[in-house]
């Protein structure tokens, strides 16, 4: 049974929860809009059922609420950010302003990030980059999880990678998506609303396919071999060029509640006005969008519409209807927990 919740309520609970285990007022604000961001696109695998797990990793020292991140400016165009171990939802918002504001300066702005934690939907961060007429691409790797092309075992995580491109008058491009076939949160929301998956979202311990969440170990790659080899591209961003763990030296982010994950992340931005004339590059980007629109569907479709735009039109339904949430989520949001000794 779910309750449509508004998602003002919603990043209200968030953030009460996170202040119950001293979480500060900025990083709770920025982590609260996060999740829900996610929730509002339909993503609700990243979204706020999340929190239960964050206070567990805070509860357990896996998450460090009082970090200090340092900034390391390797060139006028890269830098590695430093995250301390702390929320990745902020260290990667503001790795990516850093990016911006370089991209703002340059042309383009690389920011690598390293020793953080699990930062949320990229799509959030790579908006970040839209509101200011840019192209942003975002990155992040996961413990292993998914199983290359042809293994019975699992290497890389679900690595995630999104892209953004901003546009004049219609709505802008925002493609995030795992390299596995769904994001694990994807498994974890059938089992929390008791549903059946897919047989090719992945294996159970002996290598067979499943349609029950409950008993799926691995991911499959989407795509067979390319959702393979993206994984690995993500893996080789995200993890070997911040120097980063990666594969299976991750901490296990649902096992080792003590650990910090110390992930990495990567982000890009770049200003398309220092390639090209910046009014036209939009307006072509409408064109574009509103030529694909204007494609005959195939039986079954109504429209063909451009990659992320059924999440941005969940966007807009679920901030006039609300958020649907599960029960037990909503139990967890308005439960009482103990408070950490130190003071906010």
């Amino acid at each position: 049974m779910n309750r449509i919740i508004s998602h003002e309520t919603l990043k209200e609970l968030v953030i009460k929860k996170l202040y119950e285990v001293n979480v500060c007022q900025e990083e709770a604000d920025i982590v609260a809009d996060v999740l829900v961001h996610a929730n509002l696109r339909g993503v609700d695998s990243h979204g706020v059922m999340k929190t239960e797990h964050y206070v567990k990793r805070i509860q357990g020292g896996g998450l460090n609420i009082n970090s200090h991140p340092k900034i390391e400016q390797t060139s006028d165009t890269t830098a590695i950010y430093d995250g301390d171990n702390g929320f990745g939802h902020v260290i990667a918002k503001k790795a990516m302003d850093l990016a911006i504001q370089m991209a703002k300066n340059h042309g383009i702005g690389v920011a690598g990030v390293k020793r953080s934690s699990h930062c949320g939907a990229l799509s959030y961060f790579i908006q970040q980059a839209i509101d200011e007429k840019m192209i942003g691409v975002a990155m992040t790797h996961t413990e292993t999880a998914v199983i290359p092309f042809g293994s019975a075992q699992p290497y890389f995580g679900t690595n995630p990678i999104a892209f953004g491109f901003p546009t004049k008058l219609e709505k802008p491009i925002i493609f995030d998506f795992a390299t596995s076939q769904v994001a694990f949160g994807k498994v974890l929301n059938a089992i929390e609303y008791g549903e059946q998956i897919p047989s090719d979202w992945g294996i159970d311990e002996d290598g067979n396919q499943t349609t029950d969440p409950s008993k799926v170990a691995y991911l499959s790659p989407f795509g067979g071999a390319k959702g393979y080899g993206l994984g690995l591209v993500v893996e080789v961003f995200a993890g070997l060029l911040t120097g980063s763990a990666f594969g299976p030296h991750i901490t296990k982010m649902y096992v080792d509640y003590d650990k910090a994950l110390e992930i990495g992340h990567f982000f890009m931005v770049i200003d398309p006005a220092k390639f090209t004339e910046a009014e036209g590059f939009l307006e072509n980007l409408d064109r574009m969008i509103r030529e694909i629109h204007s494609l005959k569907p195939i039986k079954g479709f109504t429209k063909v519409l451009v990659p992320g735009e059924p999440e941005t039109i969940q966007e807009e339904l679920r901030r006039v209807k609300g958020i649907p949430l599960p029960q037990s989520v909503w139990e967890y949001l308005n439960s009482s927990e103990v408070a950490l000794k130190e003071n906010r």
